[in-house]
């Protein structure tokens, strides 16, 4: 009982601590609406979307919106980059992960465990992911579905007992948590399938935040976030990050640009890309990405 209480608070606590120095530069892929504490840059793909439960993008450091597979950053400009619950949204595993690689040091990756994923599915997750032999072990999902009939089995009478009990009690057994230096080790089972499918229009499990306790709850969670943040984030150092240093064009991939009030623009290929409330927006336009 004391060792499942202690994992617990451990998985509670896991993005407060990451394992780097306090000077190193953290960026954090797929920020959303909780990012690390100790991120100094943030990148995510949508400023608003379902695929977060259209939680709002928290920009309150440097922020960026780009796709995962064509970051706008020079090669090495981070020392450490956060992936935590993103890799299984993408349809392009092998790029995304070579852009981790391309743009930092050593970094951290966590998803739902494939096993989990399995059984309980996301509609927005396009790819299984485990841990074989030091190797992640990647497997693209033809639909957001995998196996109907087990998840039919798995609904009808085990969901209360896995989602409420064991998953909670037991949160290191049914994700994935993957530390990487200089190389991530993967293999992608089923090379040949298209992830790319559209999702489902619609989410049933988004009704509940029209009930006023789930908002309330939610209003406390995010309350109580914002202050974890501002304790443990650099918000110094953060307010004093030259952002454009960092930055290569998603156009032509240079890295000459230049900063005025509302844009930044590439003097090589003279692309310009917008600042809005202080996020600037840097989607690759050379890959067909869907939402």
């Amino acid at each position: 009982m004391s060792d499942m209480i202690f994992q617990r608070i451990r998985w509670k606590c896991r993005r407060l601590s990451i394992p780097v120095d306090r000077n190193s530069l953290v960026l954090e892929v797929g920020s959303g609406g909780n990012p690390y504490p100790r991120a100094n840059v943030l990148c995510d793909a949508y400023e608003d979307t379902r695929e977060r439960f259209w939680s709002p993008l928290t920009s309150d450091r440097p922020t960026v919106i780009a796709f995962g597979e064509d970051l706008p950053f020079k090669d090495k400009s981070f020392d450490y980059v956060i992936a935590a619950h993103v890799l299984e949204h993408t349809p392009y595993p092998e790029r995304f992960l070579a852009e981790l690689q391309r743009v930092a040091r050593s970094g951290y990756i966590e998803t739902p465990d494939a096993f989990m994923e399995r059984i309980n599915p996301y509609r927005d997750h396009r790819l299984e992911v485990t841990l074989r032999n030091d190797y992640l072990s990647i497997r693209k999902k033809p639909a957001w579905i995998y196996d109907t009939e087990l998840v039919e089995l798995y609904e009808h009478r085990a969901k209360q007992y896995i989602s409420k009990v064991l998953i909670p009690r037991w949160p290191y057994d049914f994700h994935l948590r993957y530390y990487w230096k200089d190389v991530i080790n993967f293999h992608v089972v089923n090379p040949e399938v298209d992830a790319s499918w559209t999702p489902e229009a619609s989410d049933p499990r988004v009704e509940i935040a029209g009930s006023f306790s789930f908002r309330f709850r939610l209003s406390l969670r995010l309350l109580l976030l914002k202050c974890l943040r501002l304790v443990f984030s650099q918000s110094y150092r953060n307010r004093h990050i030259d952002l454009v240093t960092l930055l290569r064009c998603t156009n032509c991939h240079s890295g000459d640009l230049a900063k005025s009030a509302d844009h930044l623009i590439c003097k090589s290929c003279g692309f310009e890309y917008k600042f809005s409330k202080g996020v600037l927006t840097m989607k690759a336009h050379n890959i067909g990405l869907k939402k």
